[in-house]
């Protein structure tokens, strides 16, 4: 019941997983420890040393155990993240930095790791990519065990849930959050910190747990046993809500569950229109283990693959072979399916063995992407050689990010060819030609779409890239991502430009951002006339019933309509209408997501 007494508390975040769920709060408070800040006396400083190695070799031993428990029950996904968690207590930016500390600074080794973590945080965050910057939150984890076992606390904790219970945390372990779900107990997530590619946000959507991740100081706020309403598409947390507000949740979780299944039903139809226009749904992907999860949602490919997962947390960079090890599983897996693989889209700074981490000026604007690969050739070429190795395997398209002008896209042809010239001359076998596209993502590619048309076999629109350069907002900056708009008149006049150059040379166009699965956008992609969209794997069976209901020409109808107007607000409440009066309410099982909370606030 809920708590008429207690003030309404009304927190945003970012919808990570799908869903409503109503439940009472779980406070997990493994991120808190307090760090003993002690000066050493110069006897002191080789046992601290030894102390800091124990410690250390403790942790190893703890995550190995943790590894092969979850990978006993979940499977290899997440016990990459422990083995990337095991790396990183081995590396010698964290294991030298904090040994000068002890010996230079004469601090204990409990401040040393802290000031390390924090310094090493800071690198993180000037990484353009989103997936590598959310591991700033690896670097807490292992932190926070090396720390807790120097004061010898109690680490993995045997947690035990409550049934239905929303768990509230400042940030989740990965172990924790895929144990956790595993358990069915676990109604919803809340965290603090995180964002779309959090260890949280992975494992919820791979478990199919609502989750709001980035409630900034939820975990503080919220207190155990409050009755939590929350809603993982729009990123919404009502603590102890009104008796009205919670019968609304209630409602919304009946239909979201509802639509859903109705959704699933039909998931293996195709998406066309009913007057005829077909569009493919395919799935984004990092992990192999996503791949049942896809196929379950009615993916009919892999829209997105990335491969920066590779380069986390290493020592040195992957070989040829790992390369190719994960290619083949992947096309193996789709079964003939088309998969989409994008080549490695990360700056310098985080290949390992490359650089000494440098800083640049604007790293988003950097030596990243195709820009890096062209100026690291030999890294590139094992890239190549693998995909083209993997191609044997299954329907292979290949795509190059941040593309920004044809000289670019031409070297990366130039050497994908010459790698398929040496495999051949070492008689190494090598698939039939495959589709090389790419990623238009910038407004430089968008402007000269029509000329890169003419020597790329499809474009992939990403839009999360596209409309932040487009209007120039960092989407991650609080401050100002209110004003990141995918209807923005000049996006749309974008994105229809891109289609347009893309029919006029025949080839395939695609979107792989996050616009893609929004339903909120479905008739405006649907207008526009992609041939294909990719997204996570739980907004395929929405999406495909959406297409499925309407004909293209209402669409386009409706899309002229909005295009006619000038600002933002305007034609979002333009579409927003129009989608209101054909899926609004649940009509026919399809529930439109509501509008979107750009500030969080309270009330």
């Amino acid at each position: 019941m809920s708590s008429q007494a207690t003030p309404t508390l009304r927190l945003s975040g970012i919808g990570a997983s799908p869903g409503v769920a109503v439940g009472h709060a779980f406070i997990l408070d493994r991120k808190r420890i307090r760090t003993p800040k002690l000066r050493l006396a110069d006897a002191e400083v080789e046992p601290e040393r030894m102390r800091m190695k124990t410690a250390i070799d403790l942790s190893d031993r703890q995550l190995a155990e943790l590894k092969d428990q979850i990978t006993r029950t979940e499977g290899s996904d997440h016990a990459l993240i422990l083995e990337a968690h095991r790396l990183m207590l081995h590396d010698p930016m964290l294991v030298d930095e904090v040994n000068r500390l002890i010996v230079e600074d004469r601090i204990n080794a409990e401040w040393a790791v802290r000031r390390t973590a924090r310094k090493i945080k800071h690198l993180f965050d000037n990484i353009p990519d989103e997936y590598f910057r959310e591991r700033r939150s690896d670097v807490d984890y292992v932190a926070d065990r090396i720390i807790r076992n120097l004061m010898g606390q109690v680490v993995d904790e045997d947690v035990e849930v409550p049934a239905e219970a929303i768990v509230v945390a400042h940030d989740l372990p990965p172990a924790d959050a895929a144990m956790m779900a595993r358990s069915g107990r676990v109604a919803g997530f809340v965290t603090d910190l995180g964002g779309q590619t959090s260890h949280t946000a992975i494992v919820a959507r791979a478990r199919e747990t609502p989750a709001v991740v980035g409630a900034g100081r939820a975990s503080e706020q919220i207190s155990p046993g409050d009755l939590v309403a929350m809603d993982g598409t729009r990123g919404v947390v009502l603590v102890n809500p009104t008796e009205d507000q919670l019968a609304l949740f209630r409602e919304e979780q009946r239909r979201y569950l509802e639509s859903e299944q109705l959704a699933l039903a039909t998931k293996d139809q195709p998406a066309v229109s009913t007057d005829g226009f077909r569009i493919r749904l395919n799935g984004n992907m990092e992990f192999l283990e996503e791949i049942p999860s896809l196929l379950a949602h009615g993916a009919e490919g892999i829209g997105l693959y990335r491969t920066e997962f590779m380069f986390l947390d290493r020592k040195t960079a992957p070989t040829e072979e790992e390369h190719y090890r994960a290619y083949k599983q992947v096309l193996e897996a789709m079964g003939g399916r088309p998969v989409t693989i994008r080549t490695l889209d990360l700056g310098g700074d985080k290949v390992p063995g490359k650089t000494k981490h440098e800083k640049e000026p604007n790293p988003a604007m950097g030596l990243r992407a195709i820009r890096y690969c062209l100026s690291n050739r030999e890294l590139f070429r094992v890239q190549l050689r693998a995909l083209l190795r993997a191609s044997v395997h299954g329907n292979l398209r290949l795509m190059f990010p941040l593309i920004c002008g044809v000289s670019e896209l031409r070297e990366a042809r130039s050497e994908l060819e010459a790698c398929r010239t040496a495999l051949g001359r070492a008689g190494v076998p090598v698939g039939k030609r495959f589709p090389v596209g790419i990623m238009v993502e910038t407004p430089s590619a968008a402007t000269i779409a029509d000329r890169l048309a003419q020597e790329a076999d499809f474009f992939s629109i990403g839009t999360n890239d596209l409309i932040q350069y487009s209007l120039a907002i960092d989407r991650q900056n609080r401050e100002v991502a209110y004003l990141y708009r995918p209807l923005h008149l000049s996006v749309l006049r974008m994105l229809q430009g891109i289609v347009d150059a893309a029919k006029a040379a025949n080839i395939p166009v695609s979107m792989c951002g996050e616009m893609a699965g929004d339903p909120l956008f479905t008739l405006v992609l649907l207008a526009l006339g992609f041939d294909e969209l990719s997204m996570t794997s739980g907004q395929i069976p929405v999406v495909k019933r959406m297409m499925r209901r309407v004909s293209r020409s209402e669409a386009v109808e409706m899309l002229q309509g909005a295009m006619e107007l000038t600002t933002a607000e305007e034609i979002e409440r333009f579409v927003r209408t129009e989608m209101d009066r054909r899926f609004g309410g649940g009509q026919e099982g399809l529930l439109l997501p509501p509008a979107h909370d750009p500030e969080p606030e309270s009330v």
